[in-house]
C-alpha cells in the first residue's frame, strides 16, 4: 500500500538535532534530489556538502543560449554548461588540485579577439603550456588535455571560438571521447574533483525547449522562454513541451532512462526548487515517467517558489504554479497518482517575500498541500531567498 505522507504538529522545522547528526557524518547522510538547471541552487549546492554527500541533482540539458547555444548547433548534442556548474559546485573544495579546476573550467574565450589568437590559445592548454593548465596536477591535468584534443579533433573549421567556456569545450571533448555517451564523462569528473553528490541530465538526447504564450506566440529555445538573451516574455506561458528541431516545434516523445527513474525512486525527499519555473523545473518534468518515478517515491515532495521577479512566471501565482505542478506531474504518470504521491509542502516567506501576487494559501491547501511560512530572506539575500535557510528547513523534512 502506499506510503501516505505526511508532517505532524509536533515536527519541528529546522530541527537541530538532524541538521547537527548530518553535520557529523555527511558520508551518511540523506538523498534529497533536485529538479534544477541554471545557476539558482549553485550557493545551495556549495553548502549542501557540509550534511550529506548523497544529494542528487537531475538538470535540464536543454540550454540553448551562449556557450551552449554554439556547441550544440555544431555537435547535435545535449547541453553541459549547467552539468559543469553544479559538478564544479558540489566538488570538494579542499581537494588538492581543484581550486586550479575550477578557474580552468570557468574560464571564458575573450570575446574580441581573433580567432587566430584563440586556436592558439587552445593548443598551449591541450600542449600543457597555457599557464591555466599548468597549475592542475597531474594526472588531472593529463585527463583534461586529452579531453581538449578530442574537442580540437572534432571542432568543424568554422567554429567560432570566441566567449566559449573551457569547462564546455572539456567536458564536449569528454563526450566524443567516450562515443557520444555523457555519463561516463559526468562519473570522470565526479571522482576527479570528488563532487559530493550525484548529478546527471534527466534525458541524454539532443533536444530543446518549446513554449507557446498565452497571445498564440510560439518559442523554441530555452534562452527565448527565460528571456537571457531576449526581452522577457510579453505574454503569460500557456504550454511547454519538448521538441527534436529548434526549426521545428513538433512535440517529441523522450522517455527518461531505467538509471534515472532508479535515482528519482530512491530519494529521501524530493524537492521542486527556487530557479526558473518553466525552464528549469517544469522542463525536467516534462519527460516520459518522471510524474511516475516521483509517485513511486516513498518520500515528501516539496515545492520552493522564487522570489523576486521570475519572468517565466508571468501571470502566475504561487497557488497557479502548484496546480501547473500537479498537471505535469499528472501527466507523466501511467495511471492517476494520488495527490501526495506527487507534492506535499510548500515552503514560503510570506512576511519578507515577493511572490508576484498573493500566496494564497486557502487553494493551495485545498490540494492536499501543506504550507510551511517561515523566515526565509534575510537582509543580505533580499529580494532572494537565503539558500542557508532554505536548506535547513530541506534537510529538516527528511
Amino acid at each position: 500500500m502506499a506510503q501516505k505522507i505526511r508532517i505532524t504538529k509536533s515536527a519541528t522545522v529546522p530541527s537541530e538535532v538532524k541538521l547537527e547528526r548530518y553535520r557529523r557524518s555527511p558520508d551518511l547522510g540523506p538523498r534529497v534530489l533536485f529538479f534544477s538547471g541554471g545557476t539558482a541552487l549553485r550557493a545551495l549546492s556549495q553548502e549542501i556538502i557540509e550534511y550529506t554527500h548523497n544529494s542528487i541533482h537531475i538538470m535540464t540539458p536543454f540550454d540553448s543560449g551562449g556557450s551552449s547555444a554554439k556547441i550544440r548547433a555544431a555537435f547535435r548534442m545535449l547541453a553541459v554548461g549547467d552539468i559543469r556548474n553544479r559538478l564544479m559546485a558540489l566538488a570538494d573544495r579542499s581537494l588538492k588540485g581543484n581550486p586550479e579546476i575550477f578557474e580552468l573550467f570557468a574560464t571564458r574565450l575573450p570575446k574580441e579577439a581573433p580567432e587566430a589568437e584563440l586556436c592558439a590559445r587552445l593548443t598551449a592548454m591541450i600542449r600543457g603550456k597555457d599557464r591555466l593548465m599548468a597549475a592542475v596536477p597531474d594526472p588531472m591535468r593529463k585527463i583534461i588535455r586529452n579531453h581538449l584534443q578530442f574537442f580540437l579533433d572534432k571542432m568543424p573549421a568554422d567554429f567560432d571560438l570566441r566567449g566559449a567556456s573551457i569547462g564546455n569545450l572539456i567536458l564536449t571533448g569528454g563526450f566524443f571521447n567516450q562515443q557520444r555517451h555523457i555519463d561516463p564523462v559526468i562519473y570522470l569528473f565526479t571522482r576527479l574533483v570528488e563532487a559530493r553528490g550525484t548529478v546527471r541530465p534527466v534525458v541524454n538526447r539532443d533536444a530543446h525547449l518549446a513554449a507557446r504564450l498565452a497571445d498564440g506566440s510560439v518559442l523554441v529555445g530555452q534562452h527565448l522562454i527565460t528571456g537571457k538573451e531576449s526581452e522577457p516574455i510579453a505574454s503569460p506561458v500557456a504550454d511547454v513541451w519538448i521538441t527534436n528541431d529548434p526549426a521545428d516545434p513538433k512535440p517529441m516523445e523522450l522517455p527518461i532512462r531505467a538509471k534515472i527513474s532508479k535515482l528519482i525512486t530512491s530519494a529521501e525527499l524530493i524537492c521542486y526548487p527556487m530557479g526558473s519555473f518553466y525552464s528549469s523545473i517544469i522542463a525536467n518534468l516534462l519527460p516520459q515517467g518522471v510524474g511516475e518515478s516521483v509517485s513511486r517515491a516513498d518520500c515528501p515532495k516539496i515545492y520552493v517558489p522564487n522570489t523576486g521577479r521570475d519572468p517565466e512566471m508571468k501571470g502566475l501565482t504561487v497557488a497557479g504554479a502548484v496546480s501547473e505542478l500537479f498537471r505535469r506531474l499528472d501527466a507523466g504518470c501511467d495511471a492517476p497518482a494520488p495527490r501526495d504521491r506527487l507534492l506535499n509542502f510548500v515552503l514560503v516567506d510570506s512576511r519578507n517575500g515577493d511572490y508576484n501576487g498573493p500566496i494564497e494559501v486557502q487553494k493551495i491547501r485545498r490540494f492536499g498541500v501543506e504550507v510551511i511560512d517561515a523566515e526565509l530572506i534575510t537582509p543580505q539575500s533580499a529580494p532572494y531567498l537565503d539558500h542557508t535557510l532554505v536548506l535547513r528547513h530541506l534537510l529538516s523534512l527528511t
